[in-house]
């Protein structure tokens, strides 16, 4: 990932030195577990961690010559703490050492990414309950359908947010397994034991069943997890986006004093921020089929998945971390303008209270079919006139014979549209 798009945190834990560290704490838990067995000499563990040193430029130096990079590794640790190195990797494969350390990897990024969906949480939540009243139109093909309120828009996406917590958490657990199993995972080589030993110690679960590799229907399910959430962050970038254009600006992104808008135009504030997010939305997701095209690999082992890892891996977790903190900030620092949103239901003149007449005229003895045809008929002469949609409905006969202008008038009520909403937050907000 470009450094634009990297945050401090999760970009650490995809270089070079964490991964080479992580190699070395396998290799070590590994080599402690052989010596409570008797497997290896006591005392190898202690010297060869007070000699180790990890060096990234002469594992790759190495690595240049014998194109192995756990060769490479091993051969560097040995070079510096000495004969007692030997005993390192004793009955392991290479992909013990990979395998734990990506999911590894994956689990300490998924465990940052969880924070940022907190957070990402907070703000939604509090511009939900800020906003519980706050009237605005809904719209079905982007077109004025019924009144609803600008926090229950923003609590749909805390509950989305909610289940994007929840699948994640579930990926994390899938991927934090480690296997220590050997050539084609049959233990031929080395104790089970020790794989038991190596997980504890890194606060994995142990892979029921490897074969060289870890099974990548885990990746699968975590690269999935994550292209969920890149598609909720789009769809929240998106509606911000649509509610900021001109004609509509219900809400606006935050805008610095000395930012710039346009190069050429200066009265401009654009999104930038919410197209930005959509962007790269686009981009996590386009990690997810490789993910998937990864699960059928060769046999016990091939590494066809290899390169892909190594790309998708950093890429995918680092600009989902940016993505949900810019996010979070969006939602933090939104400008909402409520009369903007009233000014907008009052453009079509009130013709979003069709349905309350409908359901009425059936109420009095209406077929449904007459209802409706009547309801379009005034409908449609506010929307082409200049009458509102409650003179045009108390003018006409057909109804005012079956219903009094009075009732038709508390028809025409906003509260009616508000009743449910704290039952709609008790439901999305309770523990």
């Amino acid at each position: 990932m470009i450094e634009r798009y990297s945050r401090k945190e999760i970009k650490q834990i995809w270089e070079d030195y964490n991964k080479y560290s992580i190699w070395l704490d396998i290799e070590l838990a590994a080599a402690e577990a052989m010596e409570k067995l008797k497997i290896i000499p006591r005392g190898v563990v202690k010297k060869v961690k007070s000699k180790a040193k990890i060096n990234v430029k002469r594992i790759l130096q190495i690595e240049d010559k014998v194109k192995h990079d756990v060769i490479a590794f091993l051969t560097s640790i040995t070079e510096k703490a000495g004969k007692e190195a030997r005993f390192l990797h004793k009955g392991m494969t290479s992909s013990d050492v990979l395998d734990t350390c990506f999911n590894l990897q994956l689990k300490q990024s998924g465990e940052i990414l969880l924070k940022d969906i907190n957070l990402l949480l907070q703000s939604i939540k509090k511009q939900a309950v800020k906003h519980k009243f706050t009237l605005c139109i809904g719209r079905s093909h982007g077109i004025h359908a019924e009144p609803i309120t600008f926090g229950l828009k923003m609590l749909t996406f805390y509950q989305e947010f909610l289940r994007n917590k929840k699948r994640l958490e579930d990926s994390i657990k899938g991927i934090s397994t480690c296997a220590i199993s050997g050539a084609v995972g049959t233990f031929a080589n080395i104790d089970p034991r020790i794989e038991s030993y190596v997980a504890k110690k890194l606060k994995l679960n142990i892979e029921p069943i490897s074969t060289q590799i870890i099974p990548r229907d885990r990746h699968a399910q975590f690269f999935s997890t994550l292209g969920i959430i890149a598609s909720s962050i789009e769809r929240f970038s998106v509606e911000i986006r649509h509610l900021q254009r001109t004609e509509v600006l219900e809400v606006e992104e935050f805008f610095g004093k000395k930012q710039k808008g346009s190069s050429a135009m200066p009265h401009k504030k654009n999104p930038i921020l919410s197209e930005n997010l959509t962007g790269l939305a686009r981009l996590i997701r386009s990690y997810v089929m490789p993910a998937l095209e990864n699960v059928a690999l060769w046999h016990e082992r091939d590494i066809s998945h290899s390169a892909v890892e190594r790309n998708i891996g950093p890429d995918a977790t680092i600009a989902l971390d940016f993505a949900l903190c810019r996010l979070s900030n969006v939602v933090k620092n939104l400008n909402v303008y409520p009369k903007n949103m009233k000014k907008n239901l009052d453009i079509t003149n009130g013709i979003f209270f069709s349905q309350r007449i409908l359901l009425e005229l059936t109420a009095v003895g209406f077929t449904r079919e007459e209802s409706y045809k009547i309801v379009q008929k005034n409908a449609m002469q506010t929307w082409e006139g200049n009458s509102s949609f409650y003179e045009n409905i108390v003018s006409d006969k057909k109804i005012t014979n079956k219903i009094p202008v009075n009732k038709i008038k508390k028809l025409f009520n906003f509260d009616y549209h508000t009743k449910k909403i704290n039952i709609i937050f008790k439901r999305s907000l309770k523990k």
